[in-house]
């Protein structure tokens, strides 16, 4: 990573820190990482790593339903990844170029990743995306 990063740690539903410590997902290897040029996220043994440049959108969401978010998914309608430690809501973030995120390889690719985040609001306003229309 490039630059100062500025950190954005995950929310965690009590009931289901220990599910998810299972997993290797805890409050010390969950955030949201971002420099001037990068873009990292963290979820335990899960990484994500793109150009900041790459976030062409960002999108509030939630609440959710647990069964759809708690612990690391792929949607089956878009291909989207999601790293979900909280119910309560997160931030979409959109790629240009998808990403490799969830199985270890390079595929699939995604083109939006789900974080529940405990500052979605403050995350959507540092990776704010400039209108082009």
């Amino acid at each position: 990573m490039t630059g100062a990063a500025t950190r954005f740690p995950f929310r965690f539903d009590p009931v289901f820190r220990p599910m998810l410590a299972l997993l290797g997902v805890r409050p010390t290897t969950a955030w949201v990482a971002v420099t001037d040029r990068d873009l990292l996220i963290r979820y335990g043994p899960w990484r994500l790593r793109t150009d900041r440049d790459n976030v062409s959108a960002v999108e509030l969401s939630g609440p959710y339903r647990w069964w759809r978010v708690i612990g690391p998914h792929l949607s089956l309608a878009d291909s989207g990844a999601s790293f979900g430690s909280s119910t309560a809501g997160g931030i979409c973030l959109r790629f240009g170029v998808p990403v490799p995120a969830v199985v270890p390889g390079g595929r699939p690719r995604h083109p939006a990743v789900t974080v529940t985040v405990a500052d979605p609001p403050g995350l959507a306003r540092l990776l704010a995306v400039p209108d082009l229309s």
